[in-house]
């Protein structure tokens, strides 16, 4: 009976060393560290898991187009195909890191290279003393975003899927962080029509983007540390991938090359937009808020539909929530607040208009968002509203 319990108890510890984890190049029946894939598995993965990728020979072409002086026509035409295959290359290396880091760290990844590239063209812009084209390309952004973008993943996945389920209690944060925004703006706009004092709005406005600035430092802490878990969902129990995933730091570092390739070819495709439009007799105010946010963003706004395809709706939001979220907190304050550093009186009075239609258009992606499910109609919904938006400013 002794030997028995002995054995029992010896058995007992066998399982229970069995059960610990052993270090990477231990005893027999280690767990072997994780692989990566290798630079030939990337090229391979990244370059040929598209026909579309072809266009990449489009690239160089897009990029010289503006330096020889070549027409406005070519100049879109070979900018616009460029961005193709790498908008489907940067949602690849999204889902890589997503897989990697998380969908909401991956999504807040891609959100930040696109963002950091608007954040300099804003200081450039406001170099030259262009506060107005600023402003209104900054409204079109994040515009475009909530109504166009979140649209579009809403309609093809529901398209393709009944429902979609996302995780809430993110999505009502990130709309409560954008309706504070607007407020930032209000105030100004609502000083601007009240008082003919100078300075007054302009200094508000520097005050307010302060405030904006601190909240997204703490919005990050809350993304990221103290409540991981409103932004994600659960993830689905399944087969996993057989292939080996892009280690995160060389993914991180592809996206950034990508990201300023992509800016590259945004910066000429802009530019010949103007000018074709300008030959058109197009509005400014239409150029500045719809044309010019769409054509500059249309590889971030790919990569969101692309992974909506997919049924990653949390990163999907990442990518077009989020990115508002981040131009409403951090590219905008970081606008005026370089505007204060350079002596250009840059602020955040957008006037009633543009102030107007971003209030019901934080309201209205707010209440589709709430239930934590989308389907092709609520999609319909905010394209439409984005259509009109876009006929406000085509008549003005």
């Amino acid at each position: 009976m002794s030997q028995d319990k002995d054995g029992y108890a010896a058995l007992n510890r066998k399982d229970q060393e069995a059960q610990k984890p052993v270090e990477p190049g231990g005893a027999a029946g280690a767990v072997a560290p994780k692989k990566y894939a290798g630079p030939a598995a990337i090229f391979r993965k990244l370059l040929f898991d598209s026909p579309l990728n072809v266009l990449l020979l489009a690239v160089p072409f897009g990029i010289a187009a503006p330096k020889l002086h070549w027409s406005d026509q070519a100049n879109f035409s070979l900018n616009f195909l460029a961005i193709l295959p790498m908008a489907k290359i940067l949602g690849s290396i999204t889902e890589e890191l997503a897989d990697s880091v998380g969908e909401t760290l991956g999504g807040l990844l891609n959100a930040s290279f696109g963002n950091a590239v608007e954040m300099l063209l804003s200081a450039f812009a406001l170099r030259k003393g262009l506060v107005t084209v600023v402003q209104g390309s900054l409204l079109g952004s994040v515009l475009s975003n909530l109504l166009l973008v979140l649209g579009m993943c809403f309609f093809f996945g529901g398209l393709k899927f009944h429902k979609q389920k996302y995780n809430a209690d993110g999505a009502r944060v990130q709309s409560n962080l954008l309706l504070l925004s607007v407020l930032a703006m209000v105030i100004p706009s609502l000083v601007g029509l009240v008082t003919d004092e100078e300075g007054v709005s302009l200094a508000m406005s520097r005050g307010a983007a302060i405030i904006l600035a601190v909240l997204y430092g703490l919005y990050l802490i809350f993304q990221l540390g103290t409540h991981k878990d409103y932004f994600e969902t659960q993830a689905e129990e399944g087969v996993e991938s057989e292939e080996e995933p892009i280690h995160p730091g060389v993914a991180s570092m592809m996206l950034a090359v990508v990201t300023f390739t992509v800016a590259i070819c945004s910066e000429g495709l802009v530019d010949s937009v103007e000018g074709i439009t300008q030959n058109m007799g197009i509005s400014e105010h239409f150029i500045g808020v719809i044309l010019l946010p769409i054509v500059g963003n249309a590889a971030e706004h790919l990569t969101a539909v692309d992974v909506a395809l997919k049924n990653k709706m949390d990163l999907s939001l990442g990518v077009a929530l989020g990115s508002s979220s981040q131009i409403a907190l951090l590219v905008v304050p970081f606008s005026v607040c370089a505007g204060w550093a350079i002596g250009v009186p840059m602020d955040l009075n957008f006037r009633p208009l543009g102030t107007g239609i971003l209030l019901v258009t934080v309201l209205i992606v707010g209440s589709v968002t709430s239930d934590g499910e989308s389907n092709w109609l609520e999609g319909a919904m905010l394209i439409a509203a984005y259509v009109m938006v876009g006929l406000t400013f085509w008549t003005m």
